[in-house]
């Protein structure tokens, strides 16, 4: 069975959302980032990096969650999260490192000076310029979004799905992506995927336990 570690409120959600999406038997073994409990000997051995999340699904071992989606896709989701064409296949692999290396770095680069600063302590200059490099990055999907309702055609896949969990985070940073009415259309529709919306519950659940 695939076995997530990490916790629902870190990039694990992620993972959760792709095992949810293709119907994937799964396990989330929880781990308290307060805790430390992902710097232990015994998770380290499975992520020497000690970062959240890592998966185990018979012999494989691997993290970092974007590429792990990738492999879920590929196992669990034929036909589902995982096109059945090349040309499919070939444009998730792209938009998963669009995703990684594009969009995130703007998208956590905003969401951590929103969510883990109080008001006053914001650099509010840093978040202007992050939300004008993020502008010409949205706008690429939005010129891709101008005819399809989902980046491979009219089937959510994989490449939504990872695109779509880290524009979550410009989302939550308070970037409006109102003003590309495409990106905005296709994000609510992602966002509101049983799978997505499983994640969800199980972050609401977790914030109750904590508080």
């Amino acid at each position: 069975m695939l076995k997530i570690y990490g916790s629902v409120m870190s990039r694990a959600s992620r993972n959760i959302w792709a095992a949810e999406e293709c119907a994937a038997p799964y396990e989330l073994v929880s781990l308290d980032f307060r805790k430390g409990e992902h710097k232990q000997p015994a998770y380290l051995a499975i992520n020497p990096a000690g970062k959240m999340p890592s998966i185990v699904d018979g012999d494989v071992v691997m993290a970092e969650s974007l590429a792990i989606n990738a492999f879920i896709a590929q196992k669990y989701g034929k036909g589902k999260l995982w096109p059945a064409d090349e040309k499919g296949q070939a444009k998730c692999l792209q938009w998963t490192l669009w995703a990684a290396a594009e969009l995130e770095p703007v998208a956590y680069g905003r969401l951590r000076e929103v969510l883990f600063k109080k008001e006053d302590e914001r650099d509010h200059k840093l978040l202007a310029e992050l939300a004008e490099r993020g502008k010409p990055i949205v706008g690429v999907l939005d010129a891709v979004l101008q005819d399809t309702p989902f980046i491979c055609g009219s089937q959510f896949t994989l490449a939504d799905l990872n695109v779509a969990c880290v524009m979550e985070y410009m989302v939550r940073s308070n970037f409006d992506i109102s003003p590309w009415p495409k990106t905005a259309a296709w994000y609510k529709a992602c966002a509101g995927r049983l799978g997505n919306m499983k994640v969800q519950e199980m972050r609401a659940q977790a914030m109750k336990v904590a508080a």
